[in-house]
């Protein structure tokens, strides 16, 4: 049996600024830039006490949160604290998948205890970034990330082959991966609160409901994920969505939301090292069909206007057909192997 631990580290880039500006400790912090267009990267949990959230406009941040401090962020201070953390890792194991800047998943099933070796990691990460991490133990990844989470800031979760079925069962679906407030809404339609209703479906149900997500939805409803810790994983893209409570309506309306995507899609990039030549662009429309529209660059996306330009070029008033739109998406894809030679695979990208 798998021994997997899934490190999160807690608000990490609003951590960092605290643990380096010892003035902002116990207040409202949000990493922003202080633009028209920006947007939050992290929030200290006082910000997140007034629902403050990462991707969330800085302008709706300020009117949830009127004291709250914005910091702007400092991305290659983020990295190098990144490397701190990397080598806190492969000291145990050398089987680290990276997943973001701030989080990572270890097979340590070579040692007899999964929990003293989180335990071990989250100590020297501690003492040697000065900074908490929250980790999850279990037998998958999907239960050790479940885990994670529960216990934040600076948990330390234990999931055991024994545990986890009764757990499973008690958590609301919106606890498991892959469901936002859109699916939620959707398992909601369907009485599908828990886990529990969720084990209860066949698979050709939540298949039909869900379109390919059902089948992972009902893989982990019964506790089954046996994707391994993959050290080699290769990036296939680096995206960014949004769905929107109410459905934008008109096409100036839509229009007028790329640029905050924009905003938030660069800072990925950037921490990604990703330099994919492909835009697409993702639109749900409010019957919650979808549709996809991409363009190929001869030149690396990485420059916030080109990025624009081609996402205008993309969403055209004859794509929308004048249907309500319920989320937009953009991505960037098609990493050609020269920008990555010789470099280093980033151990981190925020997400």
């Amino acid at each position: 049996m798998r021994r997997i631990i899934h490190i999160d580290m807690d608000a990490f880039y609003a951590s960092v600024e605290i643990r380096d500006q010892p003035s902002l400790r116990g207040l409202a912090v949000a990493v922003a830039h202080q633009s028209r267009r920006g947007v939050v990267l992290t929030a200290s949990y006082e910000a997140r006490a007034y629902g403050v959230r990462s991707a969330m406009p800085t302008s709706l941040a300020l009117q949830k949160c009127p004291h709250l401090t914005l910091v702007p962020p400092r991305m290659e201070v983020y990295k190098r604290v990144s490397d701190v953390i990397r080598g806190v890792f492969v000291r145990y194991t050398d089987l680290v998948e990276p997943l973001s800047l701030d989080e990572a998943y270890l097979d340590v099933s070579q040692h007899p205890s999964g929990t003293l070796i989180a335990r071990a990691i989250k100590a020297d990460i501690q003492r040697e970034a000065q900074l908490t991490a929250s980790a999850g133990v279990s037998f998958n990844k999907f239960l050790a990330k479940l885990a994670s989470d529960l216990h934040k800031p600076n948990g330390l979760t234990v999931i055991r082959p024994e545990e986890a079925d009764a757990l499973i069962a008690s958590l609301p679906v919106e606890a498991f991966h892959g469901v936002g407030p859109a699916t939620k809404s959707r398992m909601h339609e369907h009485q599908l609160f828990t886990g529990a209703d969720l084990k209860r479906q066949t698979l050709s149900d939540l298949t039909r409901w869900f379109g390919a997500q059902g089948a992972h939805f009902h893989r982990i409803s019964h506790g089954i994920d046996d994707r391994p810790v993959d050290p080699d994983r290769e990036r296939k893209s680096v995206g960014v969505e949004r769905t929107y409570e109410d459905d934008l309506r008109h096409f100036a309306e839509i229009q007028a939301a790329l640029p905050g995507l924009v905003a938030l899609l660069i800072p990925r990039l950037k921490r990604a090292e990703y330099s994919g030549r492909s835009l697409v662009l993702k639109v749900k429309f409010a019957d919650r069909s979808i549709l996809t529209r991409r363009l190929t660059s001869g030149l690396p996306l990485t420059d916030e206007a080109r990025v624009l330009s081609l996402a205008r070029e993309l969403l055209t008033p004859e794509l929308l057909a004048g249907r309500p739109v319920r989320l937009l998406g953009l991505s960037v894809q098609n990493q050609r192997p020269a920008s990555t030679s010789g470099a280093q695979v980033p151990l981190f990208s925020s997400s």
